[in-house]
């Protein structure tokens, strides 16, 4: 018989980590093209938060937080082709839902997860790595030779970007928050590391192209950030600005783009590029080559118990994290 509840972390309301509820939650029954997952591990992530606080308003409370997570297929659908109870597999998915022990997903949204791969790295890597993937691969199309600044350098996706622009080819410059995290940066792949507090953050990013710019910012940043790394950039450069932790991205007068060099500004969802069930699978297989080979090298990441949630929230806010962080269901 499948199981008809699970137990989730539901809000009532937006508002601090202290909305996080720990109770019991219906679960739909298992449509044809659907499958139940008893999930292992829940991945953390800064949309968690834009969500919870209202930065991202939730239509419908109580709601359940989290796009992201991996585990174990209990039962499938009649119509599920391909997949069967006791495999492994991760998604990213909208709407939200993953903060719980169990969950009732479409079949075709469900990524297999190779054995050879740990669940807690992959339940905690499966978003930011698709992220890196079309951030590096789409956004702004990574090529031999060129020089792209990395916004938070030592952060979960942005360890992730610095790698795999090293591995196509680029000089890769990077930016942190504070001076304990500049070796870390160097030697995840940085030329060079500029502190992003500093007053001359912009000036230290030019120096070091001789004045030019870079061909890229990967900003994850927003707020104020965004300005300051418009004018990181080369002519013909790319801003490609992927997250607002910072606050929102002030408006922006698209004539300054023309004053400032021709420049081009990109803010992409990866749900745009996850789209098809193709796209999916195709950008898997990338993410789960670039583990396999070393382009990618991932640091276990940090573990909290599911019912301590608020406190991962808590971390993650305060910028107390480096790498990914996961809720561990059991």
């Amino acid at each position: 018989m499948t199981a008809t509840h699970t137990i989730a972390l539901r809000i009532y309301r937006h508002g601090g980590p202290e909305v996080l509820t720990l109770e019991g939650a219906p679960l739909p029954p298992v449509g044809a093209d659907q499958a139940l997952v008893a999930q292992r591990i829940i991945g953390v992530n800064y949309i968690d938060i834009q969500h919870r606080s209202g930065r991202y308003p939730i239509a419908e409370f109580p709601a359940i937080l989290g796009v992201e997570a991996v585990g174990v297929v209990q039962a499938v659908g009649a119509a599920v082709q391909g997949l069967s109870p006791g495999d492994q597999v991760a998604y990213i998915h909208v709407p939200i839902g993953a903060y719980a022990h169990a969950r009732v997903m479409p079949a075709e949204r469900l990524i297999q997860v190779p054995v050879e791969f740990d669940l807690p790295l992959i339940g905690t890597t499966i978003n930011r790595a698709l992220t890196a993937q079309y951030l590096v691969k789409d956004s702004f199309a990574v090529r031999p030779g060129c020089t792209v600044l990395v916004h938070a350098a030592m952060g979960g996706v942005g360890q992730l970007l610095v790698q795999w622009a090293r591995a196509l080819g680029a000089r890769v410059l990077g930016t942190v928050g504070s001076s304990d995290k500049r070796q870390a940066a160097l030697a995840l792949g940085c030329e060079a590391v500029v502190l992003s507090t500093d007053a001359d953050m912009v000036a230290q990013v030019r120096a070091l192209t001789l004045g030019e710019g870079v061909h890229a910012v990967y900003d994850g940043i927003g707020g104020a950030m965004f300005d300051q790394s418009l004018h990181c950039l080369r002519p013909c450069g790319t801003l490609v600005s992927f997250g607002t932790p910072a606050g929102p991205i002030p408006p922006l007068d698209v004539f300054r783009l023309n004053q400032m060099g021709s420049l081009y500004v990109t803010s992409p969802s990866i749900f745009t590029f996850i789209k098809t069930r193709s796209e999916l699978q195709r950008r898997s297989d990338e993410v789960f080559a670039a583990l396999r080979d070393g382009t990618l090298k991932v640091a276990p990441p940090t573990l909290y118990p599911f019912a301590q949630a608020a406190q991962a929230h808590t971390d993650l806010q305060a910028r107390r994290t480096t790498g990914s962080l996961g809720l561990q269901v059991g």
